[in-house]
């Protein structure tokens, strides 16, 4: 059953042995565990395991003659893939293939330099581009330009956004624990002469995190991890 950030500020309370808000407040300790949240979700959004993957089939396009494309969400954190919402053998994107590339490789300089290209059967590469979520949306630059627009299918992953004491617990794998240590730690950094969180719940913290990643780093057991071989395309 999923957490809530509230559900964990009375444990944290307990444990601290302040039931009632006195030296630490409520929305201190909430502040404190969102940072603990955001630590998690980074280490898990490397796994790559999808966790938080999220496709945009009603927004993003690349429209004829551009160089950027249009609609990208505001919240993109990292970007999974790009293609044309129909793949259909019917559709008059048959064949168009997105790939990313460097701004200033010399295939994206050279695709720069060509005419507008018709959208199928061919090879767009683009450049992601700009700070990205939390700052603005990114620019995402596109090259060569196309005749006609083409409606896309944008697979990212977003941000997390504002997070509060009414928000669930956005971390896969069981985090309540680690999230509990993170806040304490950080909240008896405000008894300690120096400041210093306390080192006992980092280690408490650093482990449950370890454990975490670790049970997550494989989301299926149907097939074995493998690695593509060099050219594995072209063996008979």
């Amino acid at each position: 059953m999923a957490t809530y950030i509230k559900d964990l500020i009375p444990i944290v309370r307990d444990r601290l042995d302040e039931r009632e808000p006195n030296l630490w407040g409520d929305d201190e300790l909430v502040g404190i565990m969102c940072h603990g949240i955001r630590d998690l979700w980074r280490d898990t959004v490397d796994l790559k395991q999808e966790h938080y993957l999220t496709i945009d089939i009603t927004n993003v396009s690349l429209v004829a003659d551009a160089t950027s494309l249009t609609g990208v969400p505001a919240d993109v954190h990292k970007v999974y893939m790009i293609e044309p919402r129909d793949l259909s053998n019917s559709s008059s994107n048959r064949g168009l293939v997105f790939r990313p590339n460097d701004y200033n490789s010399i295939a994206f300089q050279t695709a720069r330099s060509r005419d507008a290209v018709d959208p199928s059967n061919n090879v767009i590469y683009y450049a992601i581009i700009g700070q990205g979520a939390p700052v603005a949306a990114p620019t995402i630059k596109v090259a060569p330009a196309v005749t006609s627009t083409v409606l896309l299918a944008f697979s990212y992953v977003p941000t997390l956004g504002t997070l509060t004491k009414e928000s669930v617990v956005p971390i896969p794998g069981e985090a309540d624990h680690a999230l509990i240590a993170w806040t304490l730690a950080f909240a008896r950094a405000k008894e300690a002469e120096d400041r210093a969180p306390d080192s006992s719940q980092l280690l408490v913290y650093s482990t449950e995190k370890a454990h975490i990643l670790q049970s997550l780093g494989l989301r299926q057991y149907q097939e074995p991890q493998y690695v593509e071989g060099l050219f594995e395309e072209y063996w008979l």
